[in-house]
């Protein structure tokens, strides 16, 4: 009986490592693709990600590559009439599925690793390498051209020479949040990206700044200058962080909602003392709503992220439930037929159920601790009914 079972535990491992090789592959080349076309990498930047696609298209690999390696091994045992004689021997059905479903456990707590480890350290690697080649792009265009202009940003830079990461009798034009225009005029500026904040930091040496529009002037010596980020680098997505920076960030987005209720209430106080009641409908109480909102959004993300990513990474262990006994029924050597049969029904109701549920789950429209196992729950029914059968015929 175990020598059986570990030749049906051999067969998968065969067959899923051979399929995920040949998926994952192909996988990559669009990956690849992708970030090249929305960061704008050349040759050199391409090849240096390439080593950090891989993990990352990981987990989206392994469920329907599981189900396949499913399909193959059991369909091809069944339509040889083994699991026949394993029946007849007195091995049931469900001693024949124990290799899939311990495969599939296996699977899910390497899928949940990738996720919550391996994708975070290769997205940060990737950033990294695409700051590197932006600042290299943004060090060159200062060295050559002598100006950068980001109309878009609201500010421009011009340099008479650049040494290093130092930008040498370097002017500063931008726009403020209240539409100011400033104009900062340094003998000497060390340049350096700012990944987690999204902005370039700027140490101005011998620094002056002026403000034409209100005739003012000041000397800015020592200042540390902060000019948003170039559009090639992306912010964050919560499904590139750990389930640590998830739950920090969801902590910080809870206390932020708190301090901007606070604040919106001090001021609303003040408001109603001084009978100044127009300021309801002002810019500070919309930024204020602003703020709230946004910080609400981050915690329904932050939260989604965490139960979506456990829910998908059980997902493997509900493909072979389902994939398994069915093709054991089924019977068929051609398991391509197999697994479109099996496939399919997923395809048009696991994954849209799945992305009904994380943007209801966004919205607030549900809590995600239970509805995002709505989709496996699905699966659920529909394996044990399908290893019902195998079970009585």
């Amino acid at each position: 009986m175990k020598l059986l079972q570990r030749y049906i535990l051999g067969e998968l491992i065969r067959v899923f490592a051979l399929l995920v090789v040949v998926l994952t592959v192909m996988l990559v080349f669009v990956g690849l693709f992708r970030e090249a076309t929305d960061r704008g990498l050349g040759p050199v930047q391409i090849f240096q990600i390439m080593p950090f696609v891989v993990p990352s298209m990981l987990p989206f690999t392994i469920p329907a590559t599981l189900l396949l390696a499913v399909c193959v091994v059991y369909g091809r045992i069944s339509a040889d009439l083994e699991v026949i004689a394993a029946k007849a021997a007195g091995i049931s059905a469900m001693r024949l599925l124990m290799p899939a479903f311990a495969f599939g456990t296996i699977l899910a707590f390497a899928s949940f690793g990738l996720t919550n480890f391996a994708i975070p350290w290769a997205v940060a690697n990737i950033e990294r390498i695409v700051t590197q080649a932006v600042e290299d792009i943004f060090i060159d265009m200062l060295r050559t051209q002598h100006l950068i202009s980001e109309p878009s940003r609201g500010y421009s830079i011009t340099v008479h020479d650049v040494q290093d990461r130092t930008l040498i009798d370097a002017t500063f034009r931008f726009r403020t949040y209240d539409h100011r225009q400033i104009t900062v005029r340094a003998e000497a500026a060390q340049i350096h990206f700012d990944l987690d904040h999204q902005q370039i930091e700027l140490k101005l040496r011998n620094a002056t700044y002026s403000n034409p529009g209100a005739n003012s002037f000041g000397d800015w010596d020592g200042t540390i200058l902060h000019l948003p980020l170039p559009p090639q680098i992306q912010r964050t997505k919560a499904r590139h962080l750990t389930i640590a920076d998830l739950t920090t960030r969801t902590t910080e987005a809870i206390q932020e909602e708190r301090r901007v209720r606070i604040q919106r209430t001090n001021e609303a106080a003040m408001v109603m003392l001084t009978g100044e009641f127009h300021q309801f409908g002002g810019e500070q109480f919309q930024q204020f709503s602003g703020r709230e909102a946004e910080a609400v959004h981050n915690q329904r993300r932050f939260r989604t992220e965490i139960h979506s990513r456990f829910s998908m990474a059980c997902s493997c262990l509900f493909f072979t439930l389902v994939g398994g006994p069915f093709s054991m029924l089924q019977a068929r050597r051609q398991f391509i037929t197999s697994f479109i049969m099996c496939f399919l029904p997923i395809l048009l109701i696991y994954y849209p159920v799945m992305f009904l549920m994380v943007n209801l789950c966004k919205s607030g429209t549900i809590d995600p601790w239970w509805s995002m196992w709505i989709p496996n729950s699905i699966l659920l029914v529909a394996g044990l009914f399908t290893l019902r059968k195998v079970m009585q015929h």
